[in-house]
């Protein structure tokens, strides 16, 4: 079994790899921990934010933005945070469950509300792609303008 370095379970993570030694192993888990453990630290500080100057977003947006800031101010570095982060993203689809289980057991809810609720996550998803794309495209203008600049530079 190998290890992916976006996906690391505990149990897995000490089992695994047998070609990688057990303290490199520790010391990787370890690392995740400590940055996952800082992104919730950040998510709780905005989460205090929120509550105490009653601003008007979702505290995990608002630890997004400070993270952001963070980022590119160079306050932290993304090597600081990139394997915690990474983990988060492979591990996403549990999170998800609470709210799987919050329908099965209000099947009311979607023969009442279904369509509403189907309409709302369809829109939202092409919204997000649109967007997405959006971004997407304007930084990949920006970064060709900036790599044409520099290499008219070394002319």
């Amino acid at each position: 079994m190998r290890i992916m370095s976006s996906s690391i379970t505990s149990a897995a993570f000490v089992s695994a790899a047998p070609g990688k030694p057990l303290a490199l192993r520790v010391r990787q888990f370890s690392s995740v921990t400590v940055q996952v453990l800082a992104l919730s630290a950040l998510w709780l500080l905005a989460a205090w934010m929120q509550a105490r100057w009653h601003v008007p977003i979702p505290a995990s947006l608002l630890g997004l933005l400070m993270l952001t800031v963070l980022l590119f101010a160079g306050v932290v570095k993304t090597g600081w945070i990139r394997h915690g982060a990474n983990w988060l993203l492979g591990e996403m689809l549990l999170f998800f469950v609470p709210a799987v289980l919050a329908v099965v057991n209000h099947p009311e809810l979607i023969r009442s509300e279904g369509w509403r609720v189907c309409t709302v996550i369809g829109v939202s998803t092409v919204a997000v792609m649109v967007v997405t794309a959006f971004v997407v495209d304007v930084v990949y203008k920006f970064e060709l303008k900036l790599a044409r600049r520099r290499s008219n530079r070394h002319v």
